[in-house]
């Protein structure tokens, strides 16, 4: 099925679609869109544009990915000190993977590593990425706080242009949190020994 049959099939699909309601119209473009990876504000973008008409907004959200090429991003591996630990309830820990720009072109100014889903650890949901250039990589890190009880919890994650687009593999945090978790003591002791080291180095 190419792009204007597809066209074609959703506005038949949703001409008869009468609601008003912006937050059901933006739930409805993301549904159509599934398969894009749209979140609400770029779905309400695309809707805004097109005075909150969803065929037209279907139409312009074709047109526009017709033009723009998303990067591209692979997800490497985990670096993160003391994986695989659980966590104490209530405590601050860090994060960290090593991803790589798997495109031809550097990633544009203003991307985000962006919490997307699952449960939200901390104040923390998005941090800033720098520019990289095509088939460098690069270390990524959040400052997570774990869950006030015990148990295993997920957090979704995606890499987000200034625009709103996600890109790229999704990254996974999954954390165990117990009373004698000792991930955030593995990480302080490194913390505290990398410091030592460095200004070894320094005397």
């Amino acid at each position: 099925m190419d792009v204007d049959e597809l066209d074609q099939h959703l506005l038949q699909q949703f001409s008869c679609l009468g609601t008003t309601d912006k937050d059901d119209l933006v739930k409805q473009l993301q549904k159509v869109l599934a398969g894009s990876q749209l979140n609400e504000t770029a779905a309400a973008f695309f809707l805004d544009m097109n005075n909150w008409n969803l065929q037209a907004a279907i139409c312009s959200y074709f047109d526009f990915e017709s033009t723009v090429k998303l990067p591209c991003m692979t997800l490497l591996c985990e670096t993160t000190i003391g994986e695989g630990e659980s966590v104490p309830p209530g405590t601050k820990f860090r994060k960290s993977w090593r991803v790589q720009n798997s495109g031809t072109e550097p990633w544009p100014e203003g991307v985000t590593l962006t919490h997307t889903g699952g449960s939200r650890m901390g104040e923390c949901t998005s941090v800033p990425v720098p520019c990289l250039p095509a088939k460098e990589t690069i270390e990524l890190s959040v400052e997570l706080t774990s869950p006030p009880e015990v148990g295993t919890f997920q957090s979704k994650w995606r890499l987000m242009t200034s625009n709103g687009s996600y890109f790229g593999d999704i990254i996974w945090v999954i954390i165990t949190v117990n009373e004698s978790g000792t991930l955030a003591v593995t990480q302080q002791l490194h913390q505290l020994s990398t410091s030592h080291m460095n200004d070894d180095q320094m005397s």
